[in-house]
């Protein structure tokens, strides 16, 4: 190491910048969350045509999941610097492009190339960590990457919303760019210029190919506009099995190349595989409280957008303080440990949340002489519990490959766990879709015209009402108890780490 990043001082300026970056990119992530009204009403989208939005975040996801595993690698090859230089550049490009868009399909556009830009600032910055700093320290490191990454989760929605207020939601996209010109300034000024080690290897275009399209195949072929219908759309079988195709090619392209994404020969891969597994049910979960405690507070609470962000909250918030603690305890008890306690954790509050009823914000939890209201608290241990996975899982990853492939080997926690977003929350809302459906299948609307009274129409309308309402009730808590057994297959793939911890 040489300059000032031999310095502590300097190792902590380096990963300060890249922590902005991340922080910018996780923001772009979920400040849709809290803009879709006023989209809607600015491109002129009808309320009843709601799925036009749908690729605004499909689309970023799948950029996002796509391009990070070439662009992780991409930077093993030309260095820290340059990807993550490259990555806010094109977050300047895509703001451009989004804020201006005059149409859904510019939109759309210029949301993947947020996507394609923000997939690598991550994996990459989480890599750098593994160039500055040794394996009994990079633990801590990692959870503090991680936790700016949750900060953003935590800001994005709240973020997007007051400044949308004052400035418009188009407005959110242009602020997008001095800051990340601001935060280009500081990595040129502190991350070192060199190239990572093995820095002569050629970038494996074709592999990251063929994973980009297994992971965009089998997430078009699981997304259903018409849930109701059908569990699959007509496209459905077509697009999974060539994700199927793709796949199969992606192995036997890694089994035959020279420079495959990741040397199988060079890594243990059952803890590597474990960790993935850990990571892509981490990101199921993640996924399906974001969506569906929002479904739950504004169709069965009554809340707004506002009033839906502001619930999510105690999840958000408990988040980054999971991710800073478990990089520290991982660093002192071991990955293992900590990452299998994270998930049972998490599967424990999802136990907890499968027992919600429409009037949850009205029960508590009596352990002493203050009650504490039962959604903060279920909500708050598993954002904290899946907070708790996210730097150990990086850290075991990392300390089983080699030095040149930390970038695509901390691509691929990241890949894993928005994977496990993106196919949890398809599959998942596909099925409650179709499962409240099948449960509202026999009622029929009451009509004033066959009832002899107000009284009696009213009456029956309450009941239909209710129906409604307690069906919604089953789909929901039926999903977060889906969910928790996600989680605890998690914890399963946690405990096949390995005992070893960080030294």
């Amino acid at each position: 190491m040489t300059g000032t990043l031999t310095t502590r001082g300097g190792r902590s300026v380096a990963i300060g910048a890249g922590g902005l970056a991340v922080l910018l990119g996780a923001l772009d992530t979920y400040v849709v969350v809290g803009l879709f009204r006023q989209i809607m009403d600015d491109l002129q989208i009808p309320v009843n045509r709601l799925e036009r939005l749908t690729p605004v975040v499909t689309g970023y996801l799948l950029g996002y999941v796509a391009a990070m595993p070439v662009l992780g690698q991409a930077s093993d090859r030309f260095g820290r610097r340059r990807l993550l230089q490259l990555c806010l550049g094109g977050l300047v490009l895509g703001s451009a492009v989004t804020a201006a868009a005059p149409s859904v399909p510019v939109l759309v556009a210029g949301r993947v190339v947020l996507g394609v830009a923000g997939g690598a600032l991550l994996p990459v910055t989480m890599a750098l960590a593994a160039d500055l700093w040794a394996e009994h320290r990079r633990a801590a490191v990692l959870g503090a990457v991680g936790a700016a990454q949750e900060l953003g989760s935590v800001l994005g929605p709240v973020y997007g919303i007051a400044l949308a207020a004052v400035a418009g939601w188009r407005g959110v996209f242009w602020v997008n760019i001095p800051l990340a010109l601001l935060a280009m300034l500081a990595v040129h000024l502190s991350v070192p210029a060199r190239r990572a080690e093995g820095g002569t290897s050629p970038v494996d275009l074709r592999g990251g190919a063929l994973l980009a399209g297994t992971l965009g195949l089998t997430v078009v072929g699981l997304y259903n506009p018409e849930p109701a219908e059908q569990v699959l759309p007509d496209w459905g079988v077509p697009a999974l099995v060539g994700a199927v195709l793709a796949g199969t090619l992606f192995v036997v392209h890694q089994s035959r190349a020279r420079l495959p994404l990741i040397d199988t020969a060079r890594v243990p891969m059952r803890p590597f595989l474990a960790a993935l597994g850990a990571s892509l049910a981490a990101g199921a979960a993640l996924m399906v409280t974001l969506v569906d405690v929002d479904l739950f507070a504004q169709t069965l609470l009554g809340y707004d957008d506002h009033g839906a962000v502001l619930l999510l909250l105690r999840f958000l918030v408990a988040l980054p303080i999971g991710a800073l603690l478990g990089g520290a305890l991982a660093s002192r008890l071991g990955e293992r440990g900590v990452s299998v306690c994270g998930l049972l954790l998490a599967a424990g509050g999802f136990g907890l949340m499968s027992t919600w009823t429409a009037d949850v914000l009205s029960a508590a939890y009596r352990l002493g002489p203050v009650p504490l209201p039962k959604a903060d608290v279920d909500l708050a241990l598993v954002g904290f519990g899946l907070g708790l996975v996210i730097a150990p899982i990086s850290a075991v990853v990392l300390r089983l490959t080699p030095p040149e492939q930390h970038g695509i080997a901390s691509a691929g926690v990241v890949v894993a766990r928005m994977t496990g977003m993106l196919v949890g929350i398809a599959a998942l809302s596909a099925w409650g879709m179709h499962r409240f459906h099948s449960l509202t299948a026999t009622l029929d609307v009451p009509l004033r015209i066959l009832f002899d009274s107000d009284e009696q129409f009213r009456s029956a309308m309450d009941d239909y009402t209710a129906a409604l309402r307690e069906a919604m009730v089953t789909q929901y808590t039926e999903i977060f108890a889906i969910t928790g057994v996600v989680c605890l297959a998690g914890a399963v793939c946690a405990a096949l780490l390995g005992g070893t911890r960080t030294r």
